[in-house]
């Protein structure tokens, strides 16, 4: 039997436990959730087949390699912070790792030894990033095998609220580590627009956003995410003149942050 092992039980957690869970309940595996607060981890795990929450200290080393061991698939769940114990741990145990956190330069660094021991390391998994880039290189593929040139690359993604829980005058809500949305757009923002390299500081970072209308929703602000420039050679994309990644809220979240 395999076993699924998934480290955090947080509220980004929520969706991916109750899916894994139904597959493992059909192909007869098991899942094993693993957090440091046992209330969350009876609210998650509560009624769900062939799935398993565990109390664990993700920070004791003996504990982390136990588990670790004990698996198949690893996936961390954890604060980006605690992604490169996980990774390290996985490293030395000979287990395949997923994230939804971006690729850092510590985890970067940990590639020749991952294609060494022929590991599969897959990192930016989620939304944006994750979900993002698999869409993408599907258009770019597109594109090439019909002999195009891509020339210019724009991508807005953004997690927005219901429309039947929009009840508030921010038109957002917090889905996940109020901490993360504290901090998005605090490291400023690095893009390539009409071949000039522009960097746009944290304090002018909601300023004056740019407009993207979505049929369904009308207009949107695309405040400018991290850094761009990292992917012109990730998306073979070399001989653009324009690439920008956005994160799209409705006007007003832009509007109230640009002043805080």
């Amino acid at each position: 039997m395999k076993r699924i092992l998934v480290f955090g039980a947080g509220m980004s957690a929520t969706v991916l436990i109750e899916y894994l869970s139904a597959m493992v309940a059909i192909s007869g595996d098991e899942l094993l959730v693993v957090d440091n607060d046992s209330e969350l981890l009876k609210s998650k795990t509560r009624g769900l087949e062939n799935t398993k929450g565990q109390i664990a200290d993700i920070l004791n080393v003996e504990q982390r390699r136990s588990l670790i061991n004990s698996a198949t698939l690893v996936i961390s769940m954890l604060p980006a912070s605690l992604h490169l114990l996980v990774a390290e741990t996985c490293l030395a145990c000979s287990k395949n790792l997923l994230t939804a956190s971006y690729v850092d330069e510590e985890m970067m660094n940990l590639n020749q030894e991952i294609e060494e021991k022929g590991l599969l390391f897959l990192c930016e998994m989620g939304l944006d990033p994750g979900i993002d880039h698999m869409s993408a290189l599907k258009i770019f593929d597109s594109i090439r095998s019909n002999g195009g040139q891509i020339t210019s690359f724009k991508s807005h993604c953004g997690g927005l609220i219901a429309p039947e829980s929009d009840d508030n005058p921010w038109h957002y809500k917090i889905t996940w580590n109020p901490r993360n949305i504290v901090l998005a757009g605090s490291a400023g923002a690095t893009y390539l627009e009409n071949g000039e390299v522009k960097k746009i500081e944290y304090s002018e970072l909601f300023d004056n956003c740019a407009e993207v209308n979505v049929p369904g929703l009308g207009l949107l602000a695309a405040y400018p995410n991290r850094d761009s420039l990292s992917y012109l050679n990730k998306y073979h994309l070399r001989k653009v003149n324009t690439l920008i990644r956005t994160t799209l809220r409705y006007p007003v979240f832009c509007q109230a942050w640009s002043e805080i």
